[in-house]
């Protein structure tokens, strides 16, 4: 499995969404993205990616997450 896919089976696991609503996908922009929610999140992104905390509660958006990963963490998308 891809970064990609691992990246977008967290997103659509966490919320239920398929891959094609991911894209412009902002916090609070799907009924299930909330507080709750973004913790849900956390944890998939932080077992998949080793993330660390502050950086994943700074992802705001799914376009977000991809640049942190990129910068911070050098996965290749």
């Amino acid at each position: 499995m891809t970064a990609i896919d691992k990246y977008n089976n967290a997103f659509i696991e966490s919320f239920e969404l398929s891959v094609d609503e991911l894209s412009g996908l902002n916090y609070q922009g799907t009924e299930l993205w909330d507080s709750v929610g973004h913790m849900t999140l956390i944890s998939a992104l932080e077992d998949t990616f080793d993330m660390e905390t502050d950086d994943i509660v700074d992802l705001s958006s799914y376009e977000k997450g991809i640049e942190i990963l990129k910068s911070k963490y050098n996965v290749e998308f």
